[in-house]
């Protein structure tokens, strides 16, 4: 598998467009409209950031259950 990047505008994919293709596929695009490019980049190109989740806010929930698992204990 070999990751290409468009370079010119044709009907088929605009400019920047990222495939994932195979050997023999990617042999015959790549010239005057395609480029090889690494997979590094398509995988940034492709993927979505992982979100990562608001601590404080965890914090603060966890906190008040604590408070009130006391407050019932009693």
């Amino acid at each position: 598998m070999k990751c290409i990047k468009a370079i010119k505008a044709s009907k088929e994919a605009q400019i920047g467009e990222i495939k994932r293709v195979d050997d023999r596929t990617a042999q015959n695009m790549v010239g005057s409209y395609w480029q090889y490019i690494s997979k590094s980049e398509w995988k940034s190109a492709t993927r979505k950031p992982v979100e990562t989740v608001n601590d404080q806010i965890t914090d603060a929930v966890t906190v008040s259950e604590k408070q009130l698992k006391r407050k019932k204990s009693k």
